[in-house]
């Protein structure tokens, strides 16, 4: 009866990770994910990063879910970089296939073979040569220039790695937070950028370099206001979500949630709990991804 019992609790206990799980993946990944997973994990052949890289490690973790809501939020600052967005990237029209777009690139240079990692690169610098126009101060952007691209670069690899040190399931020693950087940089040279941080302290220094170049524009508000309470997600849903977004709010630096009106709010003491308890969650849900 007991152990009957038992059984019982962990079919309902499986069944609700499996759902929970997929219903996650569809969402990141797309209607494509499946297929996706399968070719990056499946497909036989070098890669750029062995399995015992950091990279994989970070862009495997559930911290990433909080770590790239940061990510998107911190970009927004440098006035050029969100002109560009709000022209071309469609993020209001369609911000599910924009997620599953960059998971899936994600997910293809951080697993995928070394000859789709630089089909996904050559495909991604097509896009960028098509992107270019006039922000609202008059200054031309394009989104090829490896000045902005250096700072989308770093801005992501800060927030990834604050992300993962503060709820990954393995945090990162100095000497692996370093290699991660280095790991990341072999990408950012493929996509253009010229001479990114390989480790930590030069991450900071070109982080620091780009402060006199970032407010917050009108566009970056909006966008934050549409990240952080207008999500076109289900009510249920906006409860685990709001957990996320306060802890990437919380991760970045005072001014910058200063400059796009971010608040701590009321329940600031609990937002590094929530943060846990709904990383937790995620990464209970989803299955563990499969490297080779």
């Amino acid at each position: 009866m007991h152990t009957g019992g038992t059984d019982v609790i962990r079919r309902t206990s499986e069944a609700l990770r499996s759902r929970l799980g997929s219903q996650l993946f569809a969402q990141v990944a797309g209607p494509d994910g499946p297929v996706n997973r399968e070719r990056i994990h499946g497909t036989p052949g070098p890669r750029w990063f062995g399995p015992e890289r950091p990279i994989r490690i970070v862009h495997g973790d559930a911290s990433m879910f909080v770590g790239g809501l940061r990510a998107l939020l911190l970009q927004s600052l440098h006035p050029l970089a969100m002109a560009a967005v709000a022209a071309h990237s469609g993020y209001r029209g369609d911000p599910w296939g924009r997620l599953a777009r960059t998971s899936t690139f994600l997910a293809v240079t951080t697993y995928g073979t070394a000859a789709d990692a630089s089909a996904a690169v050559a495909q991604v610098r097509a896009v960028h040569a098509r992107v270019k126009g006039t922000a609202e101060d008059g200054r031309p952007y394009r989104a090829g220039d490896p000045h902005l691209l250096a700072w989308v670069h770093a801005a992501e690899v800060d927030s990834f790695l604050a992300a993962h040190q503060a709820f990954g399931a393995r945090p990162l020693s100095p000497a692996d937070c370093d290699a991660y950087v280095r790991d990341t940089a072999r990408v950012a040279e493929a996509l253009g950028v010229a001479r990114p941080p390989s480790d930590v302290a030069q991450l900071r220094a070109v982080l620091a370099a780009y402060r006199p170049e970032l407010r917050a524009t009108a566009a970056a508000r909006d966008a934050a206001r549409f990240i952080v309470a207008e999500p076109p997600l289900p009510w249920p849903a906006r409860i685990p979500y709001r957990a996320l977004t306060a802890n990437a709010a919380a991760l970045m630096p005072g001014w910058a949630r200063t400059e796009l009106g971010l608040s701590a709010g009321p329940l600031a003491p609990l937002t590094r709990t929530s943060g846990a308890a709904v990383t937790g969650l995620i990464r209970w849900a989803m299955a563990p991804v499969r490297q080779r």
